[in-house]
This record gives C-alpha cells, structure tokens and sequence, in this order.
C-alpha cells in the first residue's frame, strides 16, 4: 500500500507543477509580456541569422542563395589557416584586445572607487558628467579629435613637444604610437560609462561594515582592500567573463577611422579584414570562417573563465 502511495504522489507532481506554472503566468502576465521585445529581439537579430553560418561550408553564390550553393566543406578553414597573413592580422587582434584588457578593464573599476571617496556631492556629480560624455559621442567624433588634438603641424601634444625642444611625431602613421593610441583613445571614452556598474555594486556594500573597520583603526587604503573591492568582486568577475567572450572584438569603428596603410602591419585585424575581404571583395564564404573562427575563440574563452570562477569560489555566469 506504501508503494502504492508513492507512485500515486509522484504521478502527482507534473501536473501541481503544471498547474503552480499557469497560475505564475496568469498572475504576472503583465511582466511576461515585458519580455516579449527583448525575446523578439534575440530570436530575430541573433539566433535567426545564426543561419548564414552555413555559407562558411559552401562557395556562397548571391544568386544560387545559402540553398544552391556549392558545398565544400573545411576548404575555407584550409585557406584561411594556410595564409599568412591572416596570422599576423589574429597576432594583431590578440596584442590590441590584451591591451585593452590589461588597461581598459580595471580602469571603471579604479575610476568608481575613486569617485565613491568624494564626499562633496556638486563635486562628485560634476565629474560623473564629465567622465561619462564621451561615451555618448561616435567615433566619428572621437577620431577627429584624435586627428585634431595629434596633428603634427597644429596639434596640442606636438606643439607642446616642439616648445619642450622635441621634434614632432607623426603619431598616427607611426606604427610604434598607432596601438597606444587606440589603447588610450578606448579608455578614455568608455572608462566613465563602465564605472556604472561598479558604483552600483559600491551603493549596495552596508556602511556598517565602514564604521565597524574604522572602530578597528583601518585606514582608506585598508577599506577599500579589505570591504570595497571583495564586495565589487562578484560584479568583477561576471563581468571580466563577459568581456572575454568579446576578446577577438577590438572595434571596428575606432581602428577603420583612425588606420591607414602606413600602420597596417599594426593595426590591421579581424574585423577590418573581414570588412575588406569579404565586403569590399566579395568573399563571403571565406570571411564567414574566419568570423566564425573568432566566435568559437571567444566561447572557449568564456567556458575556461567560467569554469576557472567557479574553483575560484565565484559564481560565474551559468
């Protein structure tokens, strides 16, 4: 009879769960219906176009379409790993995404701290606005700027060179300048706007945990090591992951308005390869497989991290 029981409460449970899931949509349908445009969003502009991936197996034709084109397999993969020059463009999109890792990420994090120290309010919120701006301006904008502000002949930096006794640099047709200045051009228009983040993950930190260390003789310098940053660090790593899933994406924009063919050696990666292959020439397949090459990349990367973050004692993102 026990074992009757049992099996009877447990042809029981799918249909209470059931029932508990229609009652959960019928009384927050409103919220439901909240994320229907994100859904919408997604399914259209990522997962359906996720079909286009196929014509990295065939000799994609406009006018046969991905249905009558000719398959042929890994011959784009074969083609793109035996050419040279795609080694140096990946050798170049690797070096450009590390620095701006290795620079650019701890930036917002340095950035929020710091503004979290500024007790005057008019103060703090003035710089906010300042630091945050350039995030709101193109790169159009921003590269002219840079055009501007580096000028060799009428540019602020080479004119203070030549009143300190230096000879004028030709920054954006040297390549030993042009990587250093696509470095400190992204952090200065992106460090505000990513300092978000953190100065919300900050507002959530309990402020008895402050008093309780000054009770305790802790100096600024031991408050942010031993309360501030150990709180920010879940926000750290979710999104230092989600950063390494875009580590092969360098910008398009900034590096396509601000290089030329002097710094090509340098400055030339992925994207801007794809845009001149595979747009400008008319290879679609082979750009396809490198596009996807890259997307791979990235998704390792992030699977390595994730799994790293979690033996670290971190959540990680799933």
């Amino acid at each position: 009879m026990a074992n009757l029981a049992e099996v009877a409460t447990e042809a029981t449970i799918p249909h209470t769960r059931k029932r508990r899931r229609f009652h959960s949509l019928r009384s927050h349908w409103d919220l439901y219906l909240l994320m229907v445009p994100g859904i919408l969003y997604f399914i259209i502009y990522k997962y359906v176009p996720m079909w286009g991936i196929v014509i990295a197996f065939q000799n994609y034709s406009v006018f046969s379409g991905i249905s009558g084109s000719e398959w042929v397999g890994l011959q784009h993969f074969k083609t793109m790993f035996g050419n040279s020059d795609f080694y140096k463009i990946f050798t170049n999109t690797l070096l450009i995404s590390i620095y701006k890792l290795l620079w650019g990420f701890p930036g917002p994090i340095i950035l929020a701290i710091m503004l979290n120290e500024i007790r005057n309010m008019l103060y703090k919120r003035s710089i906010q606005t300042l630091v945050y701006l350039p995030h709101f301006l193109s790169w159009i904008i921003v590269g002219g700027i840079m055009v501007n502000v580096l000028s060799p002949s009428s540019g602020i930096v080479n004119q203070l060179l030549t009143m300190l006794g230096f000879e004028p640099i030709y920054f954006l047709t040297s390549p030993d300048w042009f990587r250093s200045i696509l470095v400190a051009s992204d952090i200065w228009k992106e460090v505000g706007w990513g300092a978000i983040i953190y100065l919300a993950a900050i507002a959530g930190i309990d402020p008895q945990l402050y008093e309780a260390a000054i009770m305790d003789g802790a100096n600024k310098f031991r408050q942010i090591l031993h309360i501030t940053l150990p709180a920010m660090m879940g926000v750290i790593v979710i999104l230092f992951l989600l950063r390494l899933g875009h580590v092969l994406d360098v910008g398009f924009e900034q590096i396509f308005i601000l290089y030329n063919p002097l710094v090509y050696d340098v400055a030339d990666v992925i994207e801007t390869y794809v845009y001149r292959v595979g747009i400008q020439q008319a290879k679609f397949s082979f750009t396809t497989a490198v596009g996807l090459f890259k997307a791979v990349i990235g998704l390792l990367l992030v699977m390595m991290a994730n799994r790293g973050a979690k033996k670290l004692g971190q959540e990680g993102i799933w």
